[in-house]
């Protein structure tokens, strides 16, 4: 997800789609120690996105 489409989002659908994410991180990273992935560079961009959403909704908190 791109910065812009995350400041469009709730701070529930940043709740949501965080865990979503972290999920899909989770599930990357095992598929990809049972056997290597096709593309690894997915791995980082979904942790990216992640760190992304985690840093949105931070600094909504603070706020």
């Amino acid at each position: 997800m791109k910065k812009k489409e995350i400041k469009e989002l709730s701070v529930e659908e940043l709740q949501a789609k965080l865990g979503e994410f972290k999920k899909q991180h989770a599930d990357l990273k095992i598929a990809h120690f049972v056997t290597p992935l096709e593309n690894p560079l997915q791995i980082r961009k979904v942790r990216r996105t992640v760190a992304r959403l985690a840093t949105e909704l931070t600094n909504r908190e603070n706020q």
